[in-house]
């Protein structure tokens, strides 16, 4: 949470300084009841007895009072009273922030500067009894205060006007205090750094920073708080945050322009209702002067264009911009750019229970309940606040009925800023939208252009185009992905639309009567159906015959509720241009006999019960994605020979599969091949000309004996095949592998490296091995080296110096190290290693540590370590030279879980050293009889 100082508490509105003859029957008594009328609270001096020195009530109401107005008459200066006033009200105005207004009643304002005239003469009387000092201190405030600017008796035609006047710029002063609104809003002073830092204030060159971000994630309130923040630096400010309004359909671009000008004028110099000429006389009034403008929720261009250029400022002038639509500022050739992230999941839930509950941190009973719809907004700021108020006040019952609905439906505070975006697309963008959010979230950005080439042929400009507005974000992996949020949005859209002209049909209920009863038509393109939302259901055999459009099709289990049975007639079809079949649970063992394959783009049958596909050869050019995962019923794969195409191919936990088509042998295309739990495969073809391919997954694979050749191509292999004894000699040429799996690998007994020298990753966790040969320390790029559980291995050869980590923990038989143990950075894990000799212990305990450590088991602190202290502090005095080292012995009575996290702090005083915290670089193992 940010954080602030405490506000300062005044008692008054306002302290008047004044010379009671001259003006407390006159002037003080019209201006006290103005004051009154204005709700302007004043403090009261009669009753107070004025004498020499100034009465510490008149000190204590002068330091509690916001405004001090001092009001200059002509005998003023005659009372030294009046002058120690004064000097207390300056005093607060340095070390309080008091503010001072001058009113001259019957005196020039350089009478009083330099103490001349009738004015001088009564200053000087009072000092004649006065020490040099004091005469110094009270001359230089009158010549302080006389050069404030105030107002003038001589310039006014009334006496009531000037009060009039008087009371309305205290009264503007009052509402001009330090702002509070923004205080204790979590992560805020982050972002405010972040943009104090871009905007360079001590630059005096002009500037403009944008803010952008997806709607809701606080763009406003870090413009508003920064704006609030900055605003006394300036010498004239302005917050604009009523654009989209001007911006109305039908206006020319140049008179809309000079509409937003003159509302730009109109708000920075406070005179309502400015009529400009041109554009021009935004630079005529404001070239020379310091401004703060800050256009909030922007647009357009052209609105930056009618209020945002650097050459109509002074120096040193701020322009601050917020926006949905980053292209827009990157077009203005504004390049400053502050994107507002998410905020962390501590955070989310903290901006979470502010809102429910008024505190930082949820009740007893609420802790999970509160996290769950902290990620039903997915950590967006306005979800977060928005359910937090709405959920306050009521009670565990009423939070469990309220989620379903949290889940399925957007507020509509919520929506009508979410949608904002969307409305502002082209009707393709629209589109590609709500496709994006019922069918594509988190796909590559290949696949979805793959998927939408037929119906759309600017895919790739509409999703550069829906980024820009923050409606998707493009990941690292350029895989396309939606805020939970913007999904509910677009199928409440979808839900919204006539019903003749719905291209996608989401609701359930919807989808069983159009396929229950062939009631489709030619608009419909996509279904997705969540059949966890029904009981039961027979389709049509005629039910995709209207759709002649549909090429999205998706069924699933949201919920795994266990209903959703589905009945498929034996003379159903599926429609003739699907190019997305997503079907989960498909209840029939093989697909239509006329099942047409020729715009198939991603074939997804998960937990099947196919037992075949298909009959023959079928085309297969656009076929990039087959998954058949938890199909355990399928025999077979079809001859794949024209899936030239093909990337992913995901046959895991296919219990009955026995062979794969050697046609799988040719898909150069596919990078990912994943085999797990195949149980009754034995044999799988060569994979040396899959030249695409990067990870190969194949775990669980109890029959399968001989590890097929590797293409170079890959760089991740991860095997749990209990029967296989060797690595394939291929490996060694597969100079882009990096990690190398082999868990569980119960009859690999050698590990006599085929591997090239690229590996950073070698797991032979739980493996047969009984030897490794000396050929390891060849691999110099290796720096994780997992042994865990190696319970027949004896002993360990020399390791590659790149080492960073060796986990050597409950390898029972281990025996020996190597006497030159070259991993003076790695951490060691040797736990659970009860035969590790005397001479491998000091062989690891006398290795040289340049970062790392060694957990080893035993009962006693090795005889090297001659200084020994107990308790949780051990102090050692060194000079900067030394080099040490330190054991550290833990007793454990009783371990549940032998994985324990420690904590170790290394702590020089002296020398301002190193603070070593290993909570958060390793896991120490612990032996349970230690």
């Amino acid at each position: 949470m940010s954080s602030s100082s405490s506000p300062l508490t005044w008692k008054y509105r306002v302290f008047t300084s004044f010379h009671g003859p001259d003006v407390r029957k006159t002037f003080l008594s019209h201006l006290r009841k103005q004051f009154s009328y204005n709700g302007i609270t004043m403090f009261d001096d009669n009753g107070i007895e004025r004498g020499q020195i100034i009465a510490p009530s008149l000190t204590q109401a002068i330091r509690e009072s916001r405004i001090a107005v001092v009001l200059l008459s002509k005998n003023y200066a005659s009372s030294s009273w009046c002058l120690d006033e004064l000097l207390e009200i300056l005093n607060c105005k340095e070390a309080r922030g008091q503010k001072v207004m001058t009113v001259f009643y019957g005196v020039d304002p350089s009478e009083v500067r330099k103490q001349t005239g009738d004015f001088g003469k009564a200053f000087h009387k009072t000092c004649a009894r006065k020490t040099k000092e004091e005469r110094r201190k009270w001359s230089e405030a009158l010549t302080y205060v006389g050069n404030i600017a105030g107002e003038h008796f001589q310039n006014w035609k009334s006496e009531a006007e000037m009060i009039e006047k008087i009371a309305s710029d205290v009264s503007d002063k009052l509402n001009a205090t330090p702002c509070r609104d923004f205080d204790g809003m979590v992560g805020l002073e982050g972002h405010l750094r972040e943009m104090e830092s871009l905007l360079d204030l001590d630059n005096d060159g002009v500037k403009i920073v944008g803010i952008c971000g997806p709607a809701g994630i606080g763009k406003s309130t870090i413009a508003r708080a920064l704006h609030s923040r900055l605003s006394n630096m300036f010498k004239l400010t302005c917050f604009v945050d009523d654009l989209p309004e001007n911006y109305k359909i039908g206006y020319g671009e140049y008179k809309m322009k000079k509409q937003l000008g003159e509302q730009l004028l109109s708000k920075i110099l406070s005179q309502p209702s400015m009529i400009i000429g041109h554009l021009g006389v935004i630079q005529e009034r404001l070239n020379d002067q310091k401004v703060l403008i800050t256009l909030d929720d922007v647009e357009s261009l052209d609105q930056l264009e009618a209020l945002a250029n650097t050459m109509w400022f002074g120096a040193g002038s701020r322009v601050i911009v917020t926006t949905e639509n980053k292209e827009i500022l990157q077009q203005h050739g504004i390049s400053d750019i502050y994107q507002v992230g998410f905020p962390s999941k501590e955070e989310a839930l903290m901006i979470f229970c502010l809102s429910a509950f008024r505190q930082i941190s949820p009740p007893d009973g609420f802790m999970n309940l509160a996290d769950e719809v902290a990620n039903i907004c997915g950590n967006l700021p306005l979800g977060l606040h928005v359910l937090g108020s709405l959920l306050r006040g009521k009670n565990h019952a009423d939070w469990i009925d309220e989620l379903p609905r949290l889940k399925r439906c957007l507020d509509r505070r919520i929506e009508s800023v979410m949608k904002v975006g969307y409305e502002s697309l082209y009707e393709n963008d629209q589109a590609l939208f709500l496709h994006v959010a019922v069918f594509f979230n988190h796909e590559h950005i290949d696949h979805v252009t793959s998927m939408m080439a037929k119906t759309n042929s600017e895919v790739r400009l509409g999703l550069r185009n829906l980024a820009n507005k923050y409606l998707i974000h493009i990941d690292r992996g350029s895989r396309v992905v939606m805020h939970r949020l913007l999904q509910v949005m677009a199928r409440q859209v979808i839900s919204r639309q006539e019903t003749w002209k719905r291209q996608i049909l989401v609701d359930p209920k919807e989808i069983c009567y159009v396929l229950e009863n062939a009631a489709g038509n030619g608009s419909i393109v996509g279904v997705s159906f969540d059949v966890s939302e029904i009981n039961e259901l027979t389709i049509s055999a005629r039910a995709f015959e209207r759709m002649c459009n549909i090429f999205l099709l998706k069924v699933y289990h949201g919920r795994h509720t266990g209903k959703g049975k589905l009945h498929i007639p034996e003379e159903f079809e599926f429609p003739c241009r699907v190019s997305l079949l997503h079907w989960e649970v498909y209840p029939r063992r093989s697909l239509p006999l006329r099942f047409c394959t020729e715009n198939l783009v991603e074939l997804k049958m998960q937990d099947s019960n196919l037992e075949k596909l298909w009959e023959g050869t079928q085309t297969l050019a656009n076929l990039k994605k087959m998954d058949f995962k938890g199909s355990s019923l399928l025999k077979a794969l079809p001859d794949l020979s024209n899936a030239t195409n093909l990337e992913e191919l995901d046959i895991s936990f296919c219990d009955a599969l026995e062979e794969l088509p050697s046609s799988i042998a040719n898909l150069d295309k596919t990078n990912l091949l994943q085999m797990d739990s195949c149980k009754s495969l034995e044999v799988i073809p060569s994979l040396v000309k899959l030249t695409s391919l990067e990870l190969i997954k194949m775990w669980i694979m109890s029959r399968l004996r001989i590890l097929p050749d590797i293409p170079t191509s890959i760089l991740k292999l991860s095997v749990n095949a209990s029967r296989v004894e060797e690595l394939p000699a291929s490996l060694r040429h597969c100079s882009r592998l990096e990690s190398v799996e082999l868990f569980s690998c119960t009859n690999l007994k050698t590990f006599s490296t085929h591997l090239p020298t690229s590996v950073k990753s070698l797991d032979l966790g739980d493996s047969g091995i009984e030897m490794i040969t000396d050929c390891i320390k060849g691999l110099h790029n290796l720096e994780y080296l997992h042994l865990s559980s190696c319970k027949r291995l004896a002993a360990l050869p020399e390791l590659p110096g790149s080492l960073i980590q060796l986990y050597a923990d409950d390898c029972e038989s281990l025996e020996r190290v190597s006497g030159t143990l070259n991993t003076s950075k790695a951490d060691l894990i040797f736990t659970n290693c009860i035969k590790l000799g005397l001479q491998a212990r000091r062989a690891i305990i006398r290795r040289s540590f340049v970062s790392g450590w060694a957990l080893l088991p035993g009962t006693e602190v090795p005889a090297e370590f001659h200084h020994r202290a107990r308790g949780k502090c051990l102090t050692i005095g060194y000079s900067t030279f030394n080099r040490f080292k330190v054991c550290v012995v833990i007793k454990q009575n009783l371990i549940l879980d032998s994985r324990l996290w420690y904590r170790c702090l290394v702590n020089d005083k002296v020398h301002q050293g190193i603070v070593l915290n290993l909570d958060s670089l390793c896991t120490l193992y612990i032996h349970s009889s230690d």
